[in-house]
């Protein structure tokens, strides 16, 4: 993913635009890759219902965000869900009152290929039919890219996994003609599916974390969120330590985070409260529901963890009811998920650029032109017309690689448009982007009247909060903190929306608030610690912190008041000095 973390904190923060935003018309599409947003390629198609175009930028930084170096990090799940609810044997449906076990890491595959494959779609090798002609009017550089794309879904690539693979795509824009010759004779032979790995890729295998990655990406800040700051609850602050150090300590590496001891005891009592909900034809369990006399104990379960082995199902579910979603709105998101792979996009040019560098390090998207390269790119694709205002951004990016490495493709698509729809991520990919300043004037409010001296220090060194805060709501924490804890930031949002990521905002400065308001505090000192991956010393002490400040009625009740605000002062044109 084009990390956002390594852009100059120090440029000119982004400022809401002068005039009011226009209107939802679904008819525009943004401006380069100048706070975060991706153009159509040269040549655009013809505007179509779904894809219309018009010129309208967001407020930019004074310079471009630097392309990342550090990899988002992306879980290999520990099961493909508490039960495989998509294999297509027809075993006998279980009766409704059996506890289903909870599922088993999957056994090693014999073959690379296999191992893939069996993750996100069993039956890509050898299925695609799209994308194989070119529609009328559609730029020779797109189709070359979409076409490639669905011809390597037929043979697949070799080393699916274990290997870099080669360039393809850019190779013809560029005529280097001996990487053309070099990526034919990658192509994956029949028999590189059906072979056993050999130990070379066994080792590579036993190497990786529990979440998938060959090796974990390094950082050039790192710092401790120390518990004990986290053990006082959000209280109005009016005075602060001022003769400590501007800067805590950095982390020499990151520490090796493990599941937590209490794993196998919440995996049985997910297993109890989860039961379920629909099978599909062969009695395999389609979705979960929560057991109605363990309904009030959900949320407590949520903030202390959801169990790896769980987190499928528990995502679906709760996506499900925040989206007010039906098995009928994603039977029909998946078949619309399928017709967009037959159609065009004008961003296909900048998808198949960003797509290598979404994911580094795991070995679900190791691979060039692998399956989870492949599948990534189908995603972004069909997103990329679905909402012709938002298009694509480089956002989109770390969202749909970390839900396709739970979910097939299909299932991914439908779930970013309930992202989209119901979580308010459309206001956060809209051009001018006014869901993240409404994100930051929220966060601010609450700084200033928690923490008023912090407030003060930020005016005194004018530090603005889209300075650093930027990439916390648009990447939804990735490459800040580490990815166990990104899951369970994700566990808590799903439950409870996007006012999640504002409290984990303000946690962030209220454990360091005596570094920030130190007098050897300066512009520099507070833009570096802002900026950097933060380790929490225990994920259950930061968890129990935003449940507390959630449910916190008050506080919950002005949060709504702020946001309601900010779009005041945008419809009265005052936004733009409205923040730091």
């Amino acid at each position: 993913m084009p990390e956002l973390d390594n852009y100059d904190a120090r440029s000119t923060p982004i400022r809401p635009p002068r005039s009011k935003p226009p209107s939802i018309d679904r008819t525009s599409n943004g401006s380069e890759w100048e706070g975060l947003r991706t153009p159509p390629a040269r040549h655009s198609l013809p505007a179509t219902p779904r894809q219309q175009t018009a010129d309208h930028s967001p407020p930019r930084p004074s310079s471009q965000l630097t392309q990342p170096r550090t990899p988002t990090r992306i879980p290999l799940p520990l099961s493909p869900g508490p039960e495989q609810p998509r294999t297509p044997s027809r075993t006998p449906p279980r009766p409704s009152r059996e506890l289903p076990s909870p599922p088993r890491p999957p056994k090693t595959p014999a073959s690379p290929g296999s191992y893939l494959e069996s993750h996100l779609q069993p039956n890509a090798i050898g299925s695609s039919s799209h994308s194989l002609t070119p529609s009328e009017g559609e730029d020779a550089d797109s189709f070359h890219v979409r076409n490639t794309y669905a011809e390597l879904d037929t043979t697949g690539v070799s080393g699916d996994g274990f290997e870099e693979g080669v360039e393809r795509t850019r190779a013809r824009v560029s005529g280097q003609r001996a990487i053309e010759l070099k990526a034919a004779e990658a192509i994956a032979k029949e028999q590189e599916r059906s072979r056993d790995i050999s130990a070379k890729e066994a080792e590579l295998l036993a190497s990786l974390d529990r979440y998938g990655f060959f090796v974990v990406p390094s950082h050039d800040r790192l710092v401790l969120l120390p518990t004990a700051t986290l053990n006082k609850p959000l209280t109005r602050i009016t005075s602060a330590v001022t003769n400590g150090p501007p800067s805590p300590p950095h982390l020499p590496s990151l520490p090796n985070l493990s599941p937590s001891p209490k794993e196998n005891s919440r995996i049985a009592k997910w297993g109890r409260m989860l039961e379920p909900e629909t099978r599909d034809e062969g009695g395999n369990i389609d979705t979960w529901r929560v057991n109605p006399s363990k309904e009030r104990k959900l949320r407590k379960r949520i903030y202390k963890g959801i169990p790896d082995r769980w987190r499928i199902a528990t995502w679906e579910l709760l996506v499900r009811r925040f989206a007010g979603a039906t098995k009928r709105d994603d039977a029909k998101m998946k078949a619309e998920y399928r017709e967009a792979l037959e159609n065009p996009s004008t961003y296909d040019v900048q998808i198949d650029l960003d797509v290598p560098r979404t994911i580094n390090g795991h070995i679900l998207f190791r691979t060039r032109y692998g399956l989870g390269q492949r599948s990534l790119f189908h995603v972004l694709h069909s997103f990329s017309l679905r909402c012709s205002e938002c298009g694509y951004c480089q956002g989109m990016g770390p969202l749909a690689a970390t839900l396709l490495s739970y979910f097939e493709p299909e299932r991914v698509y439908a779930t970013l448009v309930h992202l989209h729809d119901a979580y308010s991520m459309h206001s956060i990919f809209r051009p001018g982007f006014p869901g993240l300043l409404e994100a930051i004037y929220v966060q601010e409010r609450i700084t200033e009247r928690m923490m008023p001296e912090i407030f003060a220090s930020f005016k005194k060194h004018t530090i603005s909060t889209t300075s650093y805060a930027t990439k916390w709501y648009i990447t939804l924490f990735a490459n800040s903190v580490p990815f166990q804890t990104q899951l369970r930031l994700w566990d808590a949002f799903l439950l409870d929306g996007r006012d999640v990521f504002v409290v984990m905002a303000v946690a962030v400065v209220w454990v360091f608030r005596d570094h920030l308001a130190s007098s050897q505090a300066s512009f520099e000192t507070i833009l570096s610690l802002l900026s950097s991956f933060f380790v929490p010393e225990d994920e259950d002490t930061l968890m129990r912190w935003i449940e507390k400040v959630l449910e916190d009625k008050k506080l919950r009740d002005d949060m709504r008041k702020w946001r309601e605000e900010w779009n005041t002062l945008v419809a009265q044109g005052k936004e733009v000095d409205a923040l730091l």
